[in-house]
């Protein structure tokens, strides 16, 4: 089975959605035979790479609130993360664009290191508050996840990768991505948001059943008196 998994990595809701689809795979009897897929999706594809302001302020003039209503909304969020094992500093994130993050991305899918890069690419940024547009900090965070830091700098030097995330925002598109996290099973199923791990878990159930139907079948009520080839029963 295959999980596209559309999402950004200054998304608070992709995080608390990966884990809890995470949570749900542990599960599943046939875990070992998903393979997950990450695609790229930029929240605000315009976004500056340095901000002047807090995500609490960022948010109050986007939605027209105070900044302590924002900041209570940003507390709701990491309440819900909270439930999940995750531990995020909403209040010191370091906003940025994300373009480049995802370039990382998928040049860690290149080298076989995607889930391992996309896990680090998010807990740095939700819980760590690191600059994920700065060169220098991605390349680290690649290092940590077994890749060649000078190489990351010198492909984030040029455009590499740009088109794929590009590729990834379209095709999305086309399949009516238009929030994230967005997980597309099979490409025959579409699970919107982080949804409860029970809802993950029943979608998992129904594909692999409806595509991999029962050879046996399941047996109703109490066993009666029968008889096999070699000995009855009473």
């Amino acid at each position: 089975m295959k999980v596209e998994v559309w999402s950004d990595v200054a998304c608070p809701f992709c995080y608390i959605g990966k884990r809890k689809f995470e949570q749900a795979l542990e599960q599943f009897p046939h875990k070992d035979q998903v393979e997950l897929v990450f695609k790229s999706f930029q929240l605000d594809p315009n976004a500056p790479k340095q901000y002047d302001e807090s995500m609490d302020e960022m948010l109050a003039h986007k939605y027209g609130i105070s900044v302590e209503q924002a900041r209570g909304m940003n507390e709701q969020v990491s309440a819900q993360a909270r439930e999940v094992g995750l531990d995020y500093h909403l209040d010191t994130a370091v906003m940025t664009n994300t373009l480049d993050a995802h370039r990382v991305s998928h040049y860690a899918d290149s080298k076989g290191k995607s889930k391992e890069m996309m896990e680090r690419l998010l807990s740095a940024y939700f819980t760590e508050s690191k600059h994920v547009g700065d060169h220098e900090v991605l390349a680290g965070l690649a290092a940590e996840v077994g890749l060649d830091a000078d190489e990351v700098k010198q492909m984030l030097a040029g455009d590499e990768y740009e088109e794929q995330v590009i590729g990834d925002q379209q095709e999305g598109a086309r399949l009516g991505v238009q929030a994230v996290p967005f997980f597309v099973l099979n490409r025959k199923y579409a699970v919107r948001g982080a949804q409860p791990v029970e809802a993950f878990l029943g979608a998992l159930n129904q594909v692999w059943e409806e595509e991999n139907p029962k050879t046996k079948l399941d047996v109703l009520g109490p066993e009666g008196a029968a008889c096999t080839d070699d000995s009855c029963s009473l």
